[in-house]
C-alpha cells in the first residue's frame, strides 16, 4: 500500500533522511554490526527511499523484498538493484489482506516509513504477531504522530492541527487508522511480548527555504480538515492564505512531529 505520488515522495525524501532519529538508527545497526549479508523486507515501499536512506549503513551484501500495491512505484524501486551485493526484487502486495504473505520466507529485518499511522489497530497487532512468530526485529520510521507547530503562529492554528488529526483516524485502507496514536501502541504491543524497543523523535524541521514541501502540506492539511466538514470552508481556505503567504515572504518555518522505533525480539533467529 502506497497512494502517494512519485512526486510527493520525491520531495519528501530529503527531509525524510535528515529528520531519522540517529540513536534509533544505531540501535538497529548494532543488531546486525559483524553480519556478511542481511535479508531485509521493506513494506509500502514506494520508490525504495528506504534503501537509499539505509544501505550505506547496513551489511555490505543485501537483499531488499520491496513489497507495494502501486506498480508504477515498485517498478521504480526495483531498478534499485546493483548484483551482486544490492538485489532487489519487488512484489505487489495488498498489505491490507495480505501481510502475511508480504513477509514469507527467510527475512532478518522488517522495514517501513510512514506507514504506520495509516494502519488500523487490528493490522498493527497482525504485524506485531508476525514479527514475533518468525522473531524478526521491526524499524519503523517516520511515524507521524500529531504535533505540528507553526511559526509565525496563526489564531486558527490549533483547530486546523486538531482536525488533520481527527482525519488521520480515518480509513486509510486498513480500517480505522490509529494516526497519532499509532507509536504509541506499537510502543504498548511490543513491549508487552517482550521485545526490546527504542524509539525517538524524528521531526521534520521545515525551515523558511523549504517552500515548496510546505505548500504541499499546507495545502494538504487544508483539504483533510475540509473533508470532515465540521470547520467552516471559508475559514479553512482564510487559514491557508495566511500561510501561504507567509511562506512566500520566507517567514515561515514548520516542525511536524514523527517518531521512529527499533523493535527487538531478546533472541534473533
Amino acid at each position: 500500500m502506497s497512494g502517494f505520488s512519485a512526486e510527493w515522495l520525491a520531495l519528501r525524501e530529503p527531509h525524510d533522511i535528515a529528520a531519522h532519529n540517529r540513536s534509533v538508527l544505531d540501535a538497529m545497526l548494532a543488531a546486525f554490526r559483524g553480519q556478511g549479508s542481511i535479508s531485509i523486507v521493506d513494506l509500502a515501499c514506494g520508490t525504495g527511499a528506504t534503501v537509499r536512506a539505509l544501505g550505506a549503513y547496513l551489511p555490505r551484501r543485501q537483499s531488499w523484498r520491496l513489497v507495494d500495491n502501486d506498480l508504477g512505484l515498485l517498478a521504480a524501486a526495483a531498478a534499485l538493484g546493483r548484483p551482486p551485493d544490492l538485489v532487489v526484487s519487488a512484489r505487489a502486495v495488498d498489505l491490507a489482506h495480505d501481510l502475511e504473505l508480504a513477509l514469507d520466507g527467510p527475512i532478518d529485518l522488517i522495514t517501513m516509513s510512514a506507514l504506520l499511522d495509516l494502519v488500523s489497530e487490528d493490522w498493527l497487532d497482525r504485524l506485531v504477531v508476525e514479527a514475533a512468530a518468525r522473531r524478526l526485529p521491526v524499524y519503523s520510521a517516520l511515524t507521524y504522530d500529531g504535533r505540528v507547530a507553526f511559526d509565525p503562529p496563526d489564531a486558527f492554528d490549533r483547530s486546523i492541527v486538531a482536525a488533520v488529526n481527527r482525519h488521520q483516524r480515518g480509513n486509510k485502507g486498513f480500517g480505522p487508522a490509529l494516526g497519532p496514536d499509532a507509536a504509541r501502541h506499537a510502543a504498548d504491543v511490543f513491549q508487552r511480548i517482550g521485545y526490546s524497543f527504542v524509539q525517538g523523535p524524528s521531526d521534520w524541521e521545515l525551515g523558511a527555504g523549504d517552500q515548496a514541501i510546505q505548500r504541499e502540506v499546507l495545502t494538504g492539511f487544508a483539504n483533510a480538515a475540509g473533508e470532515l466538514c465540521d470547520l467552516p470552508d471559508r475559514r479553512i481556505a482564510d487559514w491557508l492564505a495566511r500561510r501561504m503567504e507567509f511562506v512566500a515572504g520566507g517567514a515561515a518555518t514548520m516542525r511536524v512531529g514523527h517518531v521512529d522505533f527499533f523493535a527487538m525480539p531478546r533472541s534473533i533467529r
